[in-house]
Formats: C-alpha cells, structure tokens, sequence
C-alpha cells in the first residue's frame, strides 16, 4: 500500500519506519532432520541433541550438559500428535486465538469493530447494515444534512414548476390526438427541457449530500462523531472537483448514448425511416449497455476523490482499479441499495402524491388521467413528500457508496490496517497470523 493513497479524511497515515504489510523476521528454523543424539556433531556450536527435553516433559534446559553426559532416555508419555499437558512445567502460555494448546485451534481472533463496520472484507448485509447504522447513529448530523439539502432542493423545483414550467397548454396538447405535428412537437420541446433543469436541480442537490455524507460515514466507520460543520469544512475544498466528475460522467453518458444512436439517425435522414427507427433503437439498446459497464467502473471515483482528495482523472483511475474483477459484485450491491432506498421512499412519497391530488383541482383522476392542473397546492403537499423521500435515499446510496469503496480497499490494499491505527485499535494486526 506504499504506492497507493492513503485514507486522506480520518488522516491515519502510517508511523514512520514502519510498512504496512511487513512482518517481523521469523525465527531461524535450523532444527537437524534427525533426533538421534548419536548422529549429531559434537562440534561447540551444535548441541540440539543435548538441550532437547525429552517428550512430554517440556522446560527450559537447565545448563550445558557436562562433558561425555548422555541425556536420559525419553519416559513414556503422550506422543508426537497427542495434545500436551494442561499446566506445563516451563509455563508456556500460547498466543491468543490459537485455540490453548499446540493442537487446539481456536481460529482467527474476531475483527476490531470501532465504529459501523467490523474492519475485514465485507458481505452485503454488513454493508447495508453499516448504511442505516450510519443513518440511526449519527441521525442529527445525517438527518440534519438531508434535510437542509433536499428542502432547498425541492423549494427551487417548486418554484420552478410553479412559475415557469406549468405550461396546461403542452399538457393538453400531448394529450390530444387530433393535435398537429408542430403542437407535439412544441409540447415534447417543452417537457424535455422542465424535466432537464429539474434533473439539474436534483442533481446538485444529491451531489452536494453526497459530498457531505462521504464525509460523515468515513468518520462513523472510525466509530468517531463528526458535525455537520466539521462535515462541510472537510468536504469544502474537494467539492467543486466532485460536480466536475459528475458531469463529467453525465457527458460521457450521453455520449455513448449519442453514438449509438448516430447511425439510425443517418440511416432515417436518408429517407428510410423504418430502418432508422430499428436502428436507433437497436443502437441506443447497445450503447445503453456500454454505458452501464462503464458506469459502474466509475461508481467508486466520487469516495476516492472526497477521501483521498484526488483529482478527477485520479479518481476515475482508481475506481477502475478498485472495481476490476468485481464488477457484477458492485452491481448488484448498488443495484439493491437502490431499490431499497426507492421503495421505502415510495411508501412515504406515493400517499403524499394522492393526498396532494385530491385536494387541488380535478382530485385523483384527473392527476391520474393527466388532465389536473399542477396547482400550488399539489406542488407544496408533494414537494413535503419528497423532502421525506430524500431524507432517506440520500444517507443509504451515498452510504453503500463509501463503505463498497472501503470494503474494496480492505480486500485489495488492506485498508483495514490503517483503519486499526486510526481508529486507535491496539496490537490491531501486528502479532502472528495464524496459519500464515
């Protein structure tokens, strides 16, 4: 890990003259193949044979054997593979986790867990576990940042819906079979570009908590409290990079997107439109594909960018580095934070949503048959709704999203050594390893 950046945030940078992943020299293993004193040189450096105790009966060698000395013959007792007196003489006590005997084995001593994660490679359910504890733990500061971020967030959709995009005339025309090619095509115009900025607006608002949640789970992993002042200090400077790389991977989204899309765009400006179509389709299917793979390679750049205070490129290059050979792993744990997040989002947003069309305008079906007017009423009693929502996406996804990057890190650089010292853990991964 001398090559690799280190865990920037909690600063737990190694001692000086000491390497993580060195151990100490073992001991020289210069045990003769034979046992039989009768075979062993006599020389002043070599007297195995003579301090060798007999079996069973193990105790420090008292002195150096008198000249011309036989050691005693060995006493019956219990042989090579029988299990040693409880209490031996010579008062050896074995190491921790060996199990308490030579051939007792206990296994691995428990990882240290200061903080939301026990410090070793990670299953899914711990890490979505260390999510939602982050989020019951520290509930002031987690709650406090989603909170303040997605009531401005929705006060500027609101206000955006409200004043500028709640054009009933486009609504109408989409709805409208015998509209004209021109009322469609204005209307759709229209639609993309409200759904556009409202997208923008999210989206600065999921990257802003983000941003600040990397931070507060970094600090919950240490098992250590962070303020949502300390959380935006330490964030601050990495923050505009972070929009940079978000934009950065919406341009390279929709780029591959575009190309895909580019030859049944030809094919139907030269006047075969239902080729084209199949076409565009066919393209946008594929690119689509492309760019979920490198998406997910990706999905760990915004962690190492806020932790190790990378740059972009740095950042992108190390969430490909962490997600090679782990791609689908990454998915799928992504992937099911995201549905759990959405649904229990839903169950709290939807009731809102109806409640909201049933007091404005034409009530429930006519939001359902999308004929009701987005009056203020139904954009503040959802907008609550969503406020709620957001409290809970935000923490989870940007939460699943550190810890994956940690737990990574853990299974490939051994993280989790430097997460020991940070935290203050003592004698944490510096005695034997059994079976190593």
């Amino acid at each position: 890990m001398n090559d690799t950046p280190g865990w920037a945030s909690p600063g737990s940078a190694p001692p000086d003259g000491h390497k993580p992943g060195t151990s100490e020299p073992a001991e020289p293993a210069d045990r003769p193949e034979t046992a039989n004193p009768a075979q062993q040189p006599q020389d002043a450096d070599s007297k195995w044979s003579q301090e060798q105790p007999p079996p069973g009966q193990w105790s420090a060698p008292t002195g150096p054997a008198a000249p011309g000395q036989t050691p005693p013959p060995p006493p019956p007792g219990p042989g090579w593979g029988s299990q040693p007196p409880a209490g031996p003489p010579g008062g050896y006590v074995p190491p921790p986790g060996w199990g308490g005997g030579y051939g007792g084995w206990g296994g691995p001593p428990p990882a240290a867990k200061p903080g939301v994660i026990p410090l070793r490679p990670l299953g899914v359910g711990e890490i979505l576990d260390g999510a939602v504890s982050t989020m019951r733990t520290y509930w002031r500061t987690v709650l406090g940042i989603s909170l303040t971020v997605a009531v401005v967030t929705e006060v500027l959709v609101i206000l955006l819906q409200g004043f500028v995009l709640n054009d009933s005339a486009g609504t109408e025309a989409l709805n409208d079979p015998s509209a004209s090619a021109d009322e469609l095509t204005r209307a759709l115009g229209e639609t993309l570009l409200g759904s556009t900025v409202v997208f923008l607006i999210s989206l600065i608002g999921t990257v802003a908590a983000t941003a600040l949640l990397t931070t507060v789970t970094s600090r919950a992993v240490l098992g250590r409290p962070v303020t949502t002042g300390e959380a935006w200090r330490d964030a601050r400077p990495q923050v505009p990079r972070l929009f940079g790389l978000i934009f950065l991977l919406l341009l390279i989204t929709f780029g591959v997107l575009a190309v895909g899309a580019l030859p049944g765009i030809l094919v139907a400006a030269a006047g075969s439109n239902g080729g084209g179509i199949a076409l565009v389709v066919l393209g946008v299917l594929g690119a689509g594909v492309v760019a979920l793979w490198l998406m997910i390679r990706f999905s760990l750049a915004s962690p190492a960018l806020m932790l190790e205070k990378q740059s972009i490129v740095k950042s992108m290059s190390r969430s490909t580095k962490l997600v090679r050979g782990s791609w689908w792993r990454v998915l799928g744990i992504q992937l099911l934070a995201g549905i759990i997040a959405n649904i229990v989002a839903a169950i709290v947003v939807i009731p809102f949503t109806f409640l909201a069309a049933a007091l404005s305008g034409e009530g429930v079906g006519g939001f359902i048959n999308g004929t009701g007017d987005l009056g203020w009423t139904f954009l503040i009693i959802s907008g609550i709704g969503s406020v709620i929502g957001s409290m809970i996406t935000f923490p989870i996804t940007a939460g699943v999203t550190v810890l994956l990057y940690i737990d990574q890190r853990i299974r490939r650089e051994g993280l989790d050594l430097e997460l020991a010292r940070a935290a203050g853990v003592q004698g944490y991964g510096t005695g034997p390893t059994p079976g190593s």
